[in-house]
């Protein structure tokens, strides 16, 4: 006979086991959606047209779908983002966990959850009247709309993500592990950088992707601040594209079913894919580092 609490246990673990198995119908949902709007390119535009192709005039005569421009211009503005946000954002975490004392810790924690709260719209607005000027007359550009005004706000939105993250990580690394160092005679900058840190590192790596997902997904505020020129990109400091961005500011003027709608969909199924790797990539690497 099944007590009380046991039923309570019963039902929770059955929601939980049918949360993950939503969490994965959904996801399996959404790329039957893709593959089903936008698949049907691949045999109409040849592959490597369409991923190596260096011009994107979906509405020229003829029509040209070539998103090697979107693709760079995603990746140049992942990677500044990933290079401002992540140094930046781990040593914030280990800072406020290891360093920080109580009262500043409580202050910075809560300033950061409400950094994550602001909309990207507002940060790619911020980003437009402050930061593209400075950009501007910093570089002497005749745009402040380049891939490095993304990147450093990008950097900015995904940063929240990973402190928040990273700090937990850090947080949760057993109180034995920083005493055994210290009792070797190690300083307390060897503890955390040979103990703590290594210790946290499969949280870490996970805040990290967690925050490289945002900036990949993000949309208003690239399309803001970027310059939304479809172009392979010479440097940081030219205008770039992204498929994101691509497919927010396009969508809605296609008509549906048409070369230009299935292409559209053909860049989100090359982003999801992209994400999907890159996700695959790190957990192989996250279980690695935890055996």
């Amino acid at each position: 006979m099944m007590t009380l609490r046991g039923l309570r246990e019963f039902c929770i673990e059955k929601a939980i086991f049918l949360c993950g198995v939503a969490a994965v119908v959904f996801v399996l949902l959404i790329f039957t959606f893709l593959m089903r709007e936008g698949f049907s390119l691949f045999f109409k535009i040849p592959m490597t047209e369409l991923l190596a192709g260096t011009h994107w005039y979906p509405i020229s005569d003829p029509p040209r779908f070539g998103i090697l421009p979107l693709i760079l211009g995603s990746l140049v503005v992942t990677v500044g983002a990933t290079v401002l946000a992540v140094p930046v954002g781990v040593a914030s975490a280990l800072y406020i966990a290891e360093v920080a004392p109580a009262g500043i810790r409580d202050v910075m924690k809560a300033g950061i959850e409400m950094l994550a709260a602001i909309p990207s719209v507002v940060i790619g607005f911020i980003g437009m009247v402050t930061l593209v000027p400075f950009v501007k007359r910093l570089f002497g550009l005749p745009t402040g709309l380049t891939a490095l005004s993304g990147s450093i706000m990008l950097g900015f939105m995904a940063m929240p993500t990973i402190v928040s993250i990273a700090e937990d990580a850090i947080a949760a690394v057993p109180t034995e592990y920083k005493q055994g160092a210290l009792a070797l005679g190690a300083t307390r900058w060897q503890m955390l950088y040979r103990v703590v840190l290594h210790a946290a590192s499969p949280g870490i790596l996970a805040a990290v992707m967690l925050g490289i997902g945002r900036v990949i997904g993000e949309t208003m505020a690239v399309m803001m601040i970027t310059g939304n020129a479809a172009v392979i990109p010479e440097s940081f400091l030219a205008p770039v594209r992204t498929m994101t961005a691509t497919i927010a500011a396009e969508m809605g003027e296609t008509v549906k079913g048409s070369l230009h709608y299935q292409a559209l969909f053909a860049i989100g199924i090359v982003l999801f894919s992209i994400t999907f790797v890159v996700n695959l990539v790190a957990d192989i690497f996250l279980h690695k580092i935890k055996r």
